[in-house]
């Protein structure tokens, strides 16, 4: 592996294993946990259900992804999406899902402001 390719796997080791942000949801009486950073292939999966005009599906995938309780675990699999698309209020998970990009784009905006 090239010094290149070590440094630049180590520095996504940092980000996947650094700090949880988290997101007070009132209306289910808990505190979402995630991070601030996915890997390609959820990315990618996200992006392909977009792409093909599945907006609420690519959204809930999202919070499925990358939903976390204060231990780090998944707060839901792959199999409650259905739940989430059809029994859940829209109006909290985009709220939710907003919320959770808006701190990585507000990040992003910072590191480009520091170099």
């Amino acid at each position: 592996m090239s010094k290149i390719l070590e440094r630049a796997t180590a520095h996504f080791r940092n980000q996947i294993s650094g700090e949880m942000r988290s997101i007070e949801v009132p209306e289910w009486e808990t505190k979402i946990f995630y991070k601030t950073v996915t890997n390609l292939k959820e990315e990618g999966r996200i992006l392909e259900l977009s792409q093909q005009g599945k907006t609420v599906e690519a959204l809930v995938e999202s919070l499925v992804v990358r939903a976390r309780n204060e231990d780090g675990s998944k707060m839901f699999t792959m199999p409650d999406k259905i739940t989430l698309m059809n029994e859940v209020d829209p109006k909290v998970l985009i709220r939710i899902v907003g919320e959770m990009n808006n701190v990585v784009q507000d990040l992003s905006q910072e590191e480009v402001e520091k170099n």
